[in-house]
C-alpha cells in the first residue's frame, strides 16, 4: 500500500511503525474470509482491510478521528484473525493498537460512552474494585430488564449484569506475594502472572497450575508489586495508564530475575500473555525500559508451552470425558499457540475434539461483550452452536474472557485447560465438573500413583 505521510509526521514512533505496516498491505482481501464482524454485517468497513484503509486516512491527514472512523475501529474485536490469515504479514494488532489511542487523543466521545470506558477503566485492573463491582452487579441481577430499558447505557449496563456470576468467589488462600516451594527436589523457578479480572472470578485457576507446577518440582513466586498486566485500558486507547500497569510488572519481575533468577513468567490467561509478550515493543522507545521489557516478553510463556516443556507425569485417573478445546484468539492468534494446549490434553488421556470454525472470535475480546453486546451475543450463539455440534462432555480453554462469554450460552461445562492438567496428575477435580456431577463418570485414582 502507497502512504503519503510527511518527513514530520515520520519522526513520531508510533506513526513511523504505523506507516511500515500499512505499506505492508497489498490490498488482497485474504482477511475479509476470517474477520467475524466481516462475516456477520457485510460492509467492508467492518473488515480488517476497511479498517486499514480508514486507519491510513485518518493517520496521513493528522485531522482528529471521525465519528465514523471510531464506529468502524470500535467495532474492532482486536482478535486478530487477520493477522494469522494474512499472506504479507501485515502486523494489525500494533496498527489498531495505535488507531485506538490517536482516537483517544483526538476524539471526544458522547458523555455516557465516557463515562462507561472510564468506569470499566477505573474498575475492572482493580481486583478489590472488581469485586465489589460483581457484588453489586449481583444484587441488580432481578432488575436488569428494568436497568436494560434505560436509554443510552441501557443495554451495556445490561450486559454487564448477565456476564456477572451468580456469586462471587472466595478470595483465594494463595493469591499473595510470596514463595511456594516445590514438592521434592527443585527443577526450576517461575514467577506467575495474578492479574486482575481472573483472581476474582476463577481463583482456581492459578491454584491448580501452582499444584501443577509445584508437583513436578517447580518453585512459584508471586511477585511483589504486579497485578494487572495493562491489556484492557491498553486496548481502549488508554495508554498511559497501560504503561503504568506493565512498567509495575516489569519492575517486579525484573527484581525476581536479578535476585534469585527465573526460568520463565507463566501466564495462565491467553489475554495477557498477548500483551506481556509484546511489552518489548511498546517500550521500545523507552530508554529506562527498554531492555527490561524485552527480558520480560522473552521470558514470557503461557502456562501450556511451559507445562509441554515439563514432561508432565503420566495421568493418575483413566477417563472417557470428550473435551471440546476452544483456542482462544488471544493463544491462537495473537501468540501462535495452537497445538500444545490440544497434545498435553491427550496425553492426560482426554479425548479432544476440535471446535468448527474455531478460528472465529467468541465475542470476548477484553471489554468488548461489554461495550458492543448486540455484536459478541451473535458471536457468541455462534460459537456455542459449533461447540454443541460436537457433543463434547466438558470445554476447555485458556483465557478468562472466553470462559465467562461462552458459559453464559450454554450448560456444557466449561474448565481452564490447566485445572484438567492439574486433575489428572493428581489434583483435584475441577469445582465446575464436580458441581455438575462427573465424580460418578471418573475412575478413583490408579494405584500406580502411589508407588
Amino acid at each position: 500500500m502507497q502512504t503519503n505521510f510527511t518527513p514530520d509526521q515520520l519522526k513520531d514512533s508510533a506513526t513511523a511503525s504505523s506507516e511500515k505496516i500499512l505499506r505492508t498491505c497489498v490490498h488482497c482481501g485474504f482477511c475479509t474470509a476470517t474477520c467475524p464482524t466481516y462475516l456477520l454485517l457485510g460492509d467492508e468497513l467492518d473488515s480488517p482491510r476497511g479498517r486499514i484503509y480508514l486507519i491510513k486516512d485518518m493517520l496521513e491527514s493528522g485531522k482528529p478521528a471521525s465519528p465514523e472512523v471510531v464506529k468502524h475501529i470500535d467495532r474492532c474485536l482486536s482478535c486478530l484473525s487477520c493477522m494469522t490469515t494474512c499472506p504479507s504479514g501485515v502486523h494489525y494488532m500494533h496498527l489498531v493498537d495505535h488507531a485506538r489511542a490517536y482516537i483517544e487523543a483526538t476524539y471526544k466521545r458522547p458523555w455516557h460512552d465516557r463515562l462507561l470506558r472510564a468506569v470499566l477503566a477505573k474498575v475492572l485492573p482493580y481486583p478489590n474494585r472488581f469485586r465489589f463491582a460483581m457484588g453489586a452487579a449481583i444484587l441488580a441481577k432481578p432488575f436488569k430488564g428494568v436497568i436494560g430499558a434505560l436509554p443510552l447505557l441501557g443495554n451495556r449496563l445490561q450486559a454487564m449484569i448477565e456476564l456477572a456470576p451468580a456469586q462471587v468467589p472466595a478470595r483465594s488462600p494463595s493469591n499473595h506475594p510470596g514463595t511456594f516451594a516445590p514438592e521434592g527436589e527443585r527443577r526450576g523457578r517461575v514467577a506467575i502472572l495474578s492479574g486482575c479480572a481472573q483472581p476474582v472470578l476463577k481463583p482456581g485457576f492459578n491454584e491448580a497450575a501452582m499444584r501443577l507446577l509445584n508437583r513436578h518440582g517447580i518453585e512459584v513466586v508471586q511477585a511483589k508489586g504486579e497485578g494487572c498486566c495493562g491489556a484492557l485500558v491498553h486496548h481502549m486507547g488508554r495508554d498511559s495508564e497501560g504503561h503504568a500497569f506493565a512498567k509495575r510488572n516489569i519492575d517486579a519481575w525484573i527484581a525476581e530475575m536479578d535476585g534469585e533468577g527465573l526460568d520463565t513468567i507463566v501466564i495462565t490467561a491467553s489475554g495477557c500473555g498477548t500483551t506481556i509478550k509484546d511489552y518489548g515493543f511498546m517500550f521500545r522507545d523507552d530508554p529506562d525500559y527498554a531492555e527490561k521489557a524485552a527480558r520480560v516478553s522473552g521470558l514470557a510463556k503461557d502456562i501450556t508451552e511451559y507445562a509441554l516443556s515439563l514432561d508432565l507425569m503420566e495421568p493418575v485417573r483413566e477417563t472417557d470425558l470428550v473435551v471440546a478445546y476452544h483456542s482462544a484468539c488471544s493463544m491462537q492468534h495473537g501468540q501462535a499457540i495452537r497445538t500444545e494446549p490440544k497434545t498435553l490434553l491427550k496425553q492426560a488421556g482426554f479425548t479432544v475434539k476440535d471446535v468448527p470454525e474455531g478460528h472465529i472470535c467468541c465475542g470476548s475480546a477484553g471489554t468488548y461483550n461489554l461495550l458492543q453486546p448486540e455484536i459478541a451475543g451473535q458471536l457468541r450463539a455462534r460459537k456455542v452452536a459449533n461447540i454443541e455440534r460436537i457433543k463434547p462432555d466438558l470445554i476447555a480453554t485458556g483465557n478468562i474472557g472466553c470462559m465467562t462469554q461462552i458459559g453464559k450460552g450454554t450448560e456444557i461445562p466449561i474448565v481452564h485447560t490447566v485445572e484438567l492438567l492439574d486433575w489428572a496428575t493428581g489434583g483435584p477435580m475441577p469445582e465446575t465438573l464436580e458441581k455438575a456431577g462427573f465424580e460418578s463418570r471418573v475412575s478413583p485414582p490408579l494405584t500406580i500413583a502411589a508407588e
